[in-house]
């Protein structure tokens, strides 16, 4: 135990009628050289009523007033019982301001692989979109020469133009757009595209293997000349390089990107049908009309690699990822050293691909319900069944496309990988409400084709940015995170479509 005292002379002289005397020879808030023990004899106890005016004397001690008036020397006990009051109130609303942030869900209680998020009052509108009444949204691809073609004689055009379409099914898809451009603009003969799988994707497939080619052609017609085969004087193997800005280009050509996009790049009748057919699935999974959700999940274990963010994870999975970035990216590994820094920049940035409990977070922020009906367009989920457990435990009307058809159904696609991504777009496309977890063609294409349709069904990009900060922030409660993610995806809904 120690005592603190007061110097006199820093506090000026006292009146004899003060009600406490001060120690003249002390120094003000210096340590007494005789230190108080539980066991001296010598040096008795303080008793309660002491301690009060010891306690007293050094609240008055920063109020000279209160000793200079005789008011306030005769009413000294009453001031200090409403001080009292005062100070007990104050740290009674302090004490209980801390017990309620204390006792504030942080976002999600986890429970093992289960999160236990709080509800949400679900809002009528979830499953509207806040701008599908603009009737300015219309398809602008319509050609604007009365219809007539102005394609040149044969022997008039400038060659021909031979494409290989690479990557998956949406880069072919912005190969071909560009391919009929580029015709369009060297005034070139079309050779039918070829479809070209790259290492990712192993299996080869041929343009009419996933589009209606008579469609194709016939919706072209006046626009570029296309032929089916390459002429057998045909020996140019010179590739071309098909990827074109978007500005300084001019109407008509970005017109044209349009019609071949959303016009003339049509299915074969049998995608068409399996995906309407699992349209139709989704929207009775309970028995009368629902809406659903379709959910683009990026996160395979390439995109997990090529995203160099960190993850949860074991030591085991961790080190076996370190392996898979050092063979399949070596000029970005380097030596490692630098990893983690650039891990903790893009995931402050927002450039991280969202996990399955990240997600399932965020829709439950939004208000959708436990019930809701979600379709996973995915490769196979990096982490397997124990990674996607979040996701599913908290919604578990969660199903794919195997999920949804028989594996005689799906015999047909599973020929071709494209056949299977096609059905996935589709299905998408379809949706009520469209979610994108991470950057790529797949959603671009699918955003980019729900606008041109006239606006009319909803998209979210979720804002990884703010909720990295969110997720990162160890006082931010429950409600307060809701409240970020519903005022900021209101105001994204417009102007995030990319």
């Amino acid at each position: 135990m120690v005592e603190l005292r007061h110097s006199g002379s820093s506090l000026g002289s006292r009146a004899s009628s003060s009600p406490m005397k001060r120690d003249e020879d002390a120094s003000p808030l210096i340590f007494n050289d005789h230190v108080l023990r539980d066991d001296d004899d010598d040096h008795p106890r303080h008793s309660f009523r002491d301690r009060y005016r010891s306690f007293w004397s050094q609240i008055y001690s920063f109020f000279p007033f209160l000793n200079d008036d005789p008011r306030f020397s005769q009413h000294g006990s009453r001031i200090s019982l409403l001080l009292l009051l005062f100070i007990a109130v104050a740290g009674l609303i302090s004490f209980f301001s801390i017990l309620q942030r204390l006792n504030s869900p942080y976002l999600c209680k986890k429970d093992g692989i289960v999160l236990h998020c709080p509800r949400v009052k679900e809002n009528p509108s979830l499953w509207e979109n806040p701008f599908s009444a603009t009737t300015s949204w219309k398809p602008c691809a319509e050609r604007h020469d009365g219809g007539m073609s102005d394609l040149p004689p044969e022997n008039e055009t400038s060659g021909y133009i031979f494409i290989h379409a690479e990557g998956g099914l949406n880069q072919q898809r912005i190969a071909i757009c560009n391919a009929v451009a580029v015709a369009k603009i060297m005034n070139a003969t079309l050779i039918l595209p070829v479809l070209k799988q790259d290492q990712i994707w192993k299996d080869q497939t041929k343009f009419e293997d996933i589009f209606d080619v008579d469609h194709f052609i016939d919706y072209l017609k006046d626009d570029v000349r296309i032929v089916r085969d390459i002429p057998g004087w045909f020996t140019d193997k010179s590739e071309l390089f098909t990827s074109i800005r978007y500005d300084n280009v001019p109407p008509e050509i970005n017109r044209l990107r349009c019609r071949v996009n959303y016009h003339a790049l049509k299915f074969l009748p049998e995608i068409e049908q399996m995906a309407n057919l699992l349209v139709s699935r989704m929207r009775n999974r309970t028995g009368s009309p629902n809406p659903y959700m379709a959910l683009h999940l990026r996160f395979e274990k390439g995109m997990v690699g090529l995203s160099f963010c960190d993850f949860i994870g074991t030591r085991e999975e961790k080190a076996k990822m370190a392996e898979c970035r050092q063979k399949e990216w070596p000029r970005r590994y380097k030596n490692g050293s630098h990893l983690w820094q650039l891990a903790l920049q893009k995931r402050k940035e927002g450039r991280c691909p969202l996990e399955p409990g990240e997600v399932a977070v965020i829709l439950r922020a939004m208000g959708y319900p436990k019930e809701t009906q979600i379709y996973v367009a995915s490769g196979q989920v990096y982490g397997g069944q124990n990674r996607m457990a979040p996701l599913r435990n908290m919604f578990p009307n969660l199903v794919t496309k195997e999920e949804l058809a028989s594996k005689e159904e799906l015999a047909g696609f599973r020929k071709h990988v494209t056949s299977l991504a096609a059905l996935d777009f589709l299905v998408c496309l379809k949706s009520d409400v469209f979610v994108m977890t991470h950057g790529g063609n797949f959603a671009k294409l699918i955003i980019g084709a729900r606008r041109y349709m006239g606006h009319r069904q909803k998209s979210i990009k979720p804002d990884k940015g703010l909720m990295s900060k969110s997720f990162g922030d160890p006082y931010m409660g429950w409600a307060t995170f809701v409240e970020d993610v519903v005022v900021t995806h209101q105001t994204r809904t417009r102007r995030n479509l990319p």
